[in-house]
């Protein structure tokens, strides 16, 4: 197999802060090769520079043995290389058709000949999208099938994917893995970043691990387990820490009722959902991509509005409440974390004392108090060292955060509200294995101190590790309850599916 992509002695710095330094990689054609790392380990970076948008600060970049320098992702894709980002960079404004052929429009448009196109290409992949749907009404999983279909239809030969299954359901994968199967066949060669390790164990050709910016090792996937690559990824064996002890099989007792939805409706997502969560305890819920799950949160935390007749009841602390927006939630001490940080969850063009103090400015009971940078920087400090917020300068900006430190900003700047029903929606979505650890740290911990959490979550062994009892959804509706002592994999996605 020849060499199609080789980094000879890369470096890429930022205000002199390496992200990697003298990193040799190759990709060959027609493999599949797996760049695992935790965030900030520079993989992200690396490939970025593979898509034109970073140029190198020092070494070599060689595709099909010709030293490049893309300056563009235009100018990438004409040579072939196309990449699927972590966060979907798509118009929301626009239709899933008009997304997928941005960029290569006739000088005259049919609206229906674009969406025919689209729908054949959707149909080619598996992927159950409207073509006509604004991207904006689309979920996160559907989002990403756009990005990987968009991908797929500029027709390159090296393809780049970051984080592409973060939030697909089993089939949805199956469907995506069944697709590089195919690029693959058809002398494609993939770049695959995950942080899911067995799905890079599964379909990978060779594994190369990076940590602090450098190359830790490249080998053939034969030649990895699950734990040699946490240890080669993090220097420490994290097991017991990302799972939880396995041997700890004994939920939590369940404290007072804090939250009820009753026979709670909205449209056709949320159909007469029933559910309670306790003070104390770590409820897990679980479902299929469009299970309701996420809506019957967002109903109970003032984001969607349930039906105005036979929307059913919500009683917080047993007294009946009515959210029309999410500050009404706030105030009676309901945070929710959103589980997409870039689109609803952050200011990333802002700062991290900035972002989390904004939290606490929601709060504020005396409108007329006067705030001063020195609170906003106090405040800032406290939660950045309470949640380990990890950073290469002081007054860096959200966006220059890694995806785990960035989670925790969105975590930081709920807790600030000090809520006693937090509701975490996909909490470790495109995070790596360390910060994964601590971010169940974090939930165990507000466990512990009393208060109701919920997470939401698609990662059924992220939902065993943590949980003290499971709901399950289906269709709109909880359609079962499992203590976790009697839950089980089987159990929980007979209940998903069936």
């Amino acid at each position: 197999m020849t060499d199609i992509v080789e980094f000879r002695n890369a470096t890429k710095e930022f205000r002199s802060v390496a992200a990697f330094r003298n990193v040799n990689f190759t990709l060959r054609k027609g493999e599949v090769h797996a760049l695992l790392g935790e965030n900030g380990a520079g993989k992200s970076t690396l490939t970025k520079v593979l898509a034109g948008l970073y140029p190198l600060t020092a070494g070599d970049m060689l595709v099909e043995g010709k030293p490049c320098s893309f300056t563009s992702p235009g100018d990438a894709l004409s040579h072939g290389v196309a990449m699927v980002f972590q966060e979907t960079n798509l118009i929301p404004s626009m239709t899933v058709a008009q997304n997928l052929f941005l960029g290569e429009e006739n000088f005259f448009n049919r609206l229906r000949g674009i969406n025919i196109k689209a729908q054949q290409q959707l149909q080619r992949l598996s992927f159950h999208v409207e073509p006509t749907a604004l991207v904006s009404s689309l979920g996160a999983a559907k989002k990403q099938m756009v990005e990987i279909a968009r991908a797929v239809q500029h027709n390159a030969r090296i393809f780049i994917f970051d984080e592409p299954t973060a939030t697909l359901t089993p089939e949805e994968k199956q469907h995506f893995f069944t697709l590089v199967e195919r690029l693959k066949a058809d002398g494609g060669s993939i770049i695959f970043i995950s942080h899911a390790l067995e799905e890079a164990l599964a379909i990978a050709d060779r594994i190369s691990i990076l940590r602090d910016g450098e190359l830790v090792v490249t080998d053939d996937k034969v030649n990895f387990t699950r734990d040699s690559i946490i240890q080669a990824m993090v220097g420490r064996q994290l097991k017991d820490e990302l799972y939880g002890n396995p041997a700890r099989r004994t939920g939590r007792p369940a404290g007072r009722k804090v939250l009820a939805l009753e026979n709670v409706s909205m449209g056709k997502a949320v159909r007469s959902a029933t559910l309670s969560i306790f003070s104390g305890q770590i409820t897990g819920m679980f479902g299929l991509v469009g299970a309701g799950r996420t809506e019957m949160m967002k109903i109970a935390a003032g984001v969607l509005k349930r039906d105005v007749f036979h929307g059913g009841r919500i009683k917080l602390n047993g007294k009946a409440v009515r959210f029309n927006v999410p500050r009404g939630a706030v105030n009676n001490r309901i945070a929710y974390i959103t589980e997409d940080r870039k689109l609803d969850g952050l200011f990333d063009t802002m700062g991290i004392a900035q972002n989390i103090f904004y939290g606490k400015l929601v709060r504020r009971a005396n409108p007329a108090s006067i705030v001063t940078m020195a609170h906003v920087r106090r405040d800032a400090a406290e939660w950045m060292a309470k949640l380990s917020i990890r950073t290469i300068r002081e007054n860096a900006k959200v966006v220059e955060l890694s995806g785990g430190n960035q989670q925790k900003v969105v975590i930081a700047k709920s807790l600030i509200q000090a809520p006693e029903l937090i509701i975490f929606d996909e909490p470790t979505r495109g995070v790596d294995v360390g910060a994964i650890a601590e971010i169940h740290d974090i939930i165990q911990k507000l466990a512990d101190s009393g208060a109701a959490v919920v997470v939401i979550s698609s990662y059924l062994p992220e939902i065993l590790a943590i949980s003290d009892r499971i709901l399950v959804a289906r269709q709109g509706r909880i359609v079962e309850e499992l203590a976790i002592d009697e839950a089980t994999e089987e159990k929980i996605m007979y209940a998903a599916v069936h």
